[in-house]
């Protein structure tokens, strides 16, 4: 349960971060991926 909460948490900062970072094309696809990478490492 408390580890569900948390994967849904950090999904949600996640895709936040990643639409705000869409919008401002701040990040290229090559750092997002690697964003990526590293959520799901943090949620698995």
């Amino acid at each position: 349960m408390n580890k569900m909460m948390t994967t849904m948490i950090v999904f949600g900062v996640g895709m936040a971060a990643y639409n705000i970072a869409e919008r401002n094309n701040m990040m290229s696809a090559r750092n997002l991926k690697r964003l990526q990478k590293r959520v799901k490492r943090a949620i698995f």
